[in-house]
């Protein structure tokens, strides 16, 4: 009897064994489908939103680790002067020779229609290579460290811009775009907030370690990218967007059945008689919106770059200069992430009414800054910035989705990414030029703001007196 229950696998030793099996893979088991229920909710796993998301979260997960290595290496690990110098050298390296790349970036992908997937596939494989050949110069910070940064930075920008032409495709039914940007996002914040600590655990072991981290966690999206719909390679009735207005041209008609006609003769999404539509003119609320969006891009590219060592050398109070950078990254982060769930909650209602009153909220704040320069007015500007940014960003894809017709939404949207990227840029290379004054800092900060105000805000409210010709996004 009993080597009959030894045999059938039910002895005592075996039944432990299996429970004890079961206790250690619940938890990880349990976990995965945690994240699969909730990605793939609402639709999202059957229209193939939920694998964009997950990829997005692996993209997210792996820039951080980078991050973390080069942060280490090219900040943390020298003195404040030389630091400054290296961070000026990475700029000049990698930065300035990106500002000539990023306007290629979208018209080079609108060729590639029907590669997105391996687009964004070879986009991860790039950076998994990238990571693995910083890894032997992170130690010593060599120069043939700025050469490769370049390439991840290139790369992980065009992951953005094929990812934002692809989410038009990939919309479940009833979903708005800002609903779905709003899912996307989310999904890297969180994946970032994961991985950071896990990065900077490996790298308390070596330097190169969060390289191999971000190695393996790219070769993982290299194959994920590989899994989404094929419709995502389809450039069915698509055409290229430019984003100017021509001379004499009005804001685009109603092309919807029976739209007016409008100036120029255009008719169908502003386009001239005969013409397809929506090729003259993305509409000038996408336009004001997107030099809003601008300046909350320089601005974030300015925070990080100028905080970063003023916080060095000027930690606030109490607390010494990691503690202090980690106290504002946490504001913007969490500001960032709340700005996208609020986002998602407001439906894109009225996204230009929404664009300029969180622009107004921003130069407020960093007015306050820099008249009454404290901790707490640092923190609260890196809040409010995230915030103001994620929503900002939420609201110009809601007008994307609505003004501009689906056969040119998608390029619009990877040439308004680039112009994105080129603006965060050009606040980086603001905020490392700047002498480490609190006051001076926060003021340049309003400035910006108040430049992208001016030149967006009276535009945005005209549009939104006036009224969009097409139905709000539910």
């Amino acid at each position: 009897m009993a080597a009959a229950r030894s045999s059938d696998g039910s002895g005592p030793l075996r039944r432990a064994g299996r429970v004890m099996g079961h206790a250690l893979h619940t938890p990880f088991t349990g976990t995965a489908k945690g994240i699969r229920k909730a990605t793939h909710a609402h639709g999202a796993g059957e229209s193939g939103l939920g694998k964009l998301i997950e990829l997005h979260a692996v993209n997210g997960a792996g820039d951080v680790m980078i991050t973390i290595a080069l942060a280490s290496t090219v900040f943390f690990s020298v003195p404040t002067d030389e630091a400054r110098g290296r961070v000026a050298l990475y700029l000049a390296v990698t930065m300035l020779p990106f500002t000539l790349l990023a306007p290629v970036i979208g018209p080079l992908l609108d060729r590639l229609p029907h590669g997105r997937r391996a687009a964004m596939a070879g986009a991860m494989f790039a950076r998994a290579v990238l990571a693995l050949a910083m890894s032997g110069a992170v130690a010593t910070g060599g120069l043939e460290l700025y050469p490769a940064a370049l390439g991840v930075l290139v790369c992980s920008k065009a992951y953005g811009v094929v990812r934002s032409a692809v989410v038009p495709r990939l919309l479940p039914p009833r979903f708005s775009l800002v609903k779905a940007n709003s899912r996307v996002t989310l999904a890297g914040l969180l994946a970032t907030g994961v991985a950071a600590p896990i990065g900077a655990g490996l790298q308390s072991i070596g330097s190169a370690w969060p390289l191999y981290g971000a190695c393996t966690i790219f070769i993982g999206g290299t194959v994920l990218a590989f899994t989404l719909p094929h419709k995502v390679d389809s450039a069915k009735g698509e055409r290229k967007a430019r984003l100017v207005v021509p001379h004499g041209e009005e804001r685009p008609a109603d092309p919807r059945p029976g739209g007016s006609t409008r100036k120029n003769g255009s008719t169908k999404g502003g386009a001239k008689k005969g013409k397809p539509p929506g090729l003259r003119s993305v509409g000038p609320s996408v336009l004001h919106g997107l030099q809003a969006n601008a300046s909350h891009r320089a601005l974030s590219g300015f925070l990080i770059f100028f905080l970063a060592f003023l916080l060095r050398e000027h930690p606030l109070a109490g607390q010494s200069a990691a503690v202090s950078l980690g106290i504002v990254g946490v504001a913007a982060g969490t500001g960032n992430a709340c700005g996208t769930a609020v986002g998602s909650w407001l439906k894109a209602r009225g996204p230009e009414v929404i664009v300029a009153t969180v622009l107004g909220l921003a130069l407020g704040v960093a007015v306050l800054a820099a008249v009454f320069f404290s901790t707490l007015m640092v923190a609260a500007l890196g809040a409010v910035a995230g915030f103001t940014q994620a929503l900002s960003k939420l609201s110009l894809d809601a007008m994307i989705q609505r003004d501009v017709p689906e056969e040119v939404r998608t390029s619009a949207f990877a040439r308004s990414e680039t112009v994105l990227q080129m603006a965060w840029v050009v606040g980086g290379a603001i905020g490392i030029a700047l002498p480490l004054n609190g006051v001076l800092g926060m003021s340049v900060a309003a400035g910006i703001l108040a430049l992208g105000a001016g030149a967006s805000v009276r535009g945005l409210l005209g549009a939104a007196r006036r009224g969009s010709p097409h139905p709000r996004v539910a």
